[in-house]
């Protein structure tokens, strides 16, 4: 991995999912919890503001987030990014030209 990417690392990002969990009643549910933490780019893309009825405010504000192809290969688009006060929701996953160096996410901030 070339050294300038590793320098543009420098947050440390959390990956939700769902995980698979079986109760004492031998049961399967699903909960949203934290699989792993690991370092990436945050860049942000665009941004949008919408009014909505009722004064509120819808936001789409999108992301690239970029990491280490070995740390996030088994990221999924039914994943979140978390990243101090902001989740994002994961829209695509890119592998620039194939060479499985990095992996960038195309997120959209969720706002709650």
């Amino acid at each position: 991995m070339p050294k300038r990417l590793v320098n543009r690392l420098h947050h440390i990002i959390d990956v939700f999912g769902n995980v698979k969990k079986t109760n004492e009643l031998n049961e399967t549910s699903y909960s949203f919890e934290k699989i792993k933490s690991i370092r990436a780019s945050i860049v942000p893309q665009t941004g949008s503001l919408q009014r909505q009825e009722a004064d509120t405010i819808l936001t789409n504000v999108t992301h690239k987030i970029i990491i280490r192809y070995s740390s996030g290969k088994e990221i999924t688009k039914d994943m979140q990014i978390h990243f101090r006060n902001s989740k994002f929701e994961i829209k695509y996953i890119l592998n620039p030209y194939f060479k499985n160096e990095t992996l960038e996410l195309f997120c959209t901030e969720v706002i709650e």
